[in-house]
């Protein structure tokens, strides 16, 4: 089956007139102090694979890591150093066992799986600090970091 859509070669440097603006600028962007503070907040909320890797790497860990993935899917591989905590167990008494300081990084399977948001809501509900780190198990992967079933 042949594609109906024809490539056009394209040049980065091909500027369109401001009468005809791209599906990308049919919604303007925002001012620079929006998108700062936008850009900003997000960080506050997650983290990323090679930051965590980095962490575990440099001997700097100062979070939780929490898989929270069912206890079949931490047992066929997790991350190395991630404390196995399904969505359904996160409770006020089992945040106890930690200190109250304690920043807790989320993840689950992947992008299309939203466990960790469902986790991270939990635990910020419970009056805890906590991130996402996005990508999950899948993003993980794809950085070329490996799991381990220890």
């Amino acid at each position: 089956m042949s594609s109906s859509i024809q490539q056009v070669p394209i040049s980065l440097t091909t500027v369109r007139p401001a009468s005809q603006p791209s599906r990308v600028l049919s919604t303007p962007t925002a001012e620079s102090a929006v998108a700062a503070e936008h850009f900003a907040r997000r960080l506050s909320f997650e983290t990323d694979c090679a930051d965590v890797y980095s962490a575990f790497a440099s001997d700097r860990v100062d979070f939780t890591l929490l898989d929270v993935r069912n206890s079949k899917a931490y047992a066929g591989g997790h991350i190395a150093g991630a404390i196995n905590l399904p969505v359904l167990n996160i409770t006020e008494s089992r945040l106890t066992e930690f200190p109250a300081d304690t920043v807790f990084v989320v993840y689950c399977a992947g992008p299309h799986c939203n466990g960790a948001n469902k986790a991270a809501l939990r635990i910020a509900q419970l009056g805890r600090p906590v991130k996402e780190m996005i990508g999950g198990v899948t993003g993980w992967l794809d950085e070329g970091f490996t799991l381990t079933t220890q």
